[in-house]
């Protein structure tokens, strides 16, 4: 039976992947995450898993890279210049062909930056994350309760495809309390995977861990084939939430935190006569574009919030096709966007 509780954003977040299966985590601190390494730190040892606090960034992440590759479920957590120096470690991952979850709770930047809330790693989450043709699952929450639901279905499909997914939170939403509900743990058992290099005593084929492949072609053949799991995840896991969307003549479209300031700029602009809609993608990678494409059919203007100078804009522009025009507003540098200043903006374009 699932029971509610009062958390905050980071420890749900850890909370969930250990309900969620993982007993393996590998991290190092950074704010604002880092109430999730300490609530790993204090739970791990008491059911029998592993926390282990490395030497940096960069042991964590091929910490995390050896632990999957044997199988189990394992995570990793971070903020946004910590992200940056997992970045080669991810791209072992996917070219191994290897499941885990990665949290970034982001803050502002480049560099140091802050350690205010952000949204400017979307193009690292979705375009750069490592070298080569890379894609990992990228998922974006804006409540404590869906960041405990994201991760679920961040491990299994992890899992079904063979690949890396984030959790793309912010230093607002990894700060915030809310009430969430817990499921069941029994519910999240996962299967030994046939691929893991998890000893065999002579009974099976060996598994190998591996990511280099010195024949052009068989890399080719590889990279094809992967390809093919990223088409699939397209077709199929394209995340989004509509508000007032079915007669809205302005669309903004906003995700986690800057989404839950613009669903209230939205209830204000529908109180003075403004059909404004929101529509809030869960998924960023894959990214919902078909639903952008047939809201573009009767909306006649599409607004992009974001905590950045505009990231997740280019996928709006992208999937729109230019059918309607795409406008943008942004805060950035740690400053979280005010209703008011989303209506103000949504009443320009009125």
């Amino acid at each position: 039976m699932s029971n509610k509780v009062l958390m905050k954003g980071n420890e749900a977040l850890a909370e969930a992947a250990i309900l969620a299966g993982c007993r393996h985590f590998f991290g190092y601190p950074i704010t604002p995450q880092t109430e999730l390494a300490a609530y790993m730190a204090k739970k791990m040892p008491k059911i029998g898993g592993v926390y282990l606090q490395a030497e940096s960034e960069v042991a964590a992440i091929n910490m995390v890279l050896g632990a999957s590759s044997a199988g189990v479920r394992v995570m990793t957590s971070s903020s946004s210049p910590g992200i940056s120096l997992k970045s080669e470690g991810i791209s072992y991952l996917i070219g191994s062909d290897l499941p885990a979850l990665i949290i970034n709770v982001q803050r502002g930047g480049p560099g140091l930056g802050g350690i205010q809330p952000g949204q400017a790693d979307y193009y690292q989450a979705t375009r750069g994350i490592g070298h080569g043709d890379a894609r990992l699952l990228v998922f974006a929450p804006s409540t404590v309760q869906e960041m405990v639901d994201l991760v679920f279905k961040a491990f299994e499909l992890g899992d079904k495809y063979r690949m890396p997914a984030m959790i793309l939170a912010d230093g607002m939403l990894g700060q915030m309390m809310e009430p969430v509900e817990l499921p069941d743990a029994a519910a999240a058992t996962s299967e030994r995977k046939t691929w893991a290099t998890d000893g065999h005593g002579g009974k099976r084929k060996k598994n190998i861990t591996n990511s280099l492949y010195l024949d052009p072609y068989l890399l080719e053949k590889t990279i094809h084939e992967r390809r093919l799991r990223y088409d699939e995840l397209n077709a199929g896991y394209q995340m989004a939430e509509e508000f007032y969307t079915d007669d809205a003549d302005i669309i903004v479209t906003a995700y986690g935190a800057s989404a839950r300031v613009s669903r209230s700029a939205v209830v204000m602009a529908r109180e003075i006569g403004i059909k404004a809609g929101l529509l809030r993608p869960i998924s960023l990678w894959p990214f919902p574009a078909s639903v952008i494409q047939r809201l573009s059919a009767s909306a006649k203007v599409f607004l992009t919030v974001e905590m950045s100078m505009g990231q997740m804009v280019d996928d709006v522009r992208l999937a729109v096709n230019g059918v309607k025009p795409v406008d943008f507003f942004g805060r950035t540098g740690g400053v979280i966007p005010t209703p008011a200043e989303i209506l103000t903006a949504i009443k320009n374009l009125a």
